[in-house]
């Protein structure tokens, strides 16, 4: 036979061994009644690219996920169920992914405790929807800053001094104005004692920088780069939410908290008094409890806590004892075994429904340009 012959029979013989095994394999997998791992999407609706929660939900999704092959899952229970794909989404913010979670257009997202109380009530901005009775928590992943970032020269050292300035209050499907609202409600000011901007936080500290904002409210776990650049750069700084009304807010939100923005958390910057909230991941009831078991269990993994500091910003991050904490809706099934399994404090109070922030004018004014 001759040298290429050989080759040729040899390889289309060893095809045809490699095809029986694959078949012995596949035939084997059958009988043992075993089938490939069935691929399983969950979403997680985050918020601007810039803030907080976008960065938190990729993470959430780089651990979680377990496609076949890879091989950090191979440990017990470093990611999330076989075949589970986590996948993040930008959003608007808070108000925006718990109406996307109780329409049925995400798996999941990550919301302010004090919109997903006002979501289990059914008032403020969810009044027409109702009460989101299926709404569920996973997880307390960690503690926001409400932060009031003026201009330098805008001569404004309290929230009292924003009236008649202008101030940006962040986006209409964002936890952000829900907070502010209440903010400006407590130091008895409204969104017509200020010139209202609507614009993403983003876009926001922008205006504020070229000098067309005056103020801009930002709530996320602190650093915050867009709010640490313009300290650095000397054109902005932060302003105290304290006095009586915080005490008025605090009184009025009860799922707001006194809290100090501690001194080097931004270069440059003393203590900040302030209040803060918690973020919660949020889910639907009809997630499967197995699912939800298995994706906290992940979570909590003590294999993934090195990469989990890497990325922490604000308080109690991703950490196991908060996590079943002030949660404003009930805990989800899956979750809340996990927890209990873990002997971890749980309180599924019921939640006390924050005042609903004033309804912003019929028809908001936009900050004119300079």
């Amino acid at each position: 036979m001759r040298p290429q012959r050989q080759i040729a029979f040899f390889s289309l013989l060893a095809g045809f061994v490699a095809a029986f095994s694959v078949l012995a394999l596949a035939a084997t997998g059958i009988a043992q009644g075993l089938e490939a791992p069935q691929r399983v999407a969950f979403q997680i609706s985050t918020g601007s690219t810039t803030g907080s929660y976008y960065p938190v939900g990729q993470m959430l999704a780089d651990l979680l996920s377990h496609p076949p092959g890879v091989g950090r899952c191979q440990a017990v229970d470093v990611c999330g169920p076989v075949g589970l794909i986590v996948s993040t989404r930008a959003s608007e913010g808070s108000i925006s992914n718990v109406n996307a979670i109780t329409s049925g257009n995400v798996s999941s997202g990550i919301a302010q405790a004090d919109v997903v109380a006002l979501a289990v009530a059914g008032k403020g901005a969810f009044a027409k929807t109702g009460p989101a009775k299926q709404l569920r928590v996973i997880a307390n992943l960690y503690g926001e800053d409400v932060h009031l970032l003026a201009a330098k020269n805008a001569n404004i050292k309290s929230v009292a001094d924003l009236r008649g300035k202008r101030v940006s209050i962040s986006t209409e499907g964002s936890g952000t104005i829900n907070t502010a609202r209440a903010v400006l409600a407590a130091y008895r000011l409204s969104e017509r004692s200020i010139v209202a901007n609507y614009d993403s936080g983003e876009k926001a500290t922008d205006l504020l920088q070229s000098g067309a904002l005056d103020a801009v409210f930002y709530v996320g776990g602190t650093p915050v780069n867009l709010i640490q650049q313009l300290l650095d750069e000397g054109v902005a700084v932060l302003v105290p939410i304290t006095g009586e009304g915080r005490t008025r807010l605090l009184r009025a939100q009860p799922h707001l908290y006194a809290h100090t923005i501690a001194q080097g958390t931004y270069s440059g910057s003393g203590n900040v008094e302030t209040v803060a909230v918690d973020a919660l991941w949020i889910t639907d009831a009809s997630q499967p409890e197995t699912l939800v078991y298995g994706v906290v269990k992940s979570l909590f993994n003590p294999a993934n806590r090195a990469t989990i500091n890497e990325e922490r910003v604000g308080a109690h991050f991703m950490e196991l004892a908060a996590a079943g904490k002030g949660t404003m809706a009930p805990l989800h099934p899956g979750a809340a075994r996990f927890y209990m399994e873990m002997g971890v404090a749980v309180t599924e109070q019921q939640p006390v429904a924050p005042t609903a922030p004033p309804a912003p004018p019929a028809a908001p004014p936009r900050a004119p340009a300079k």
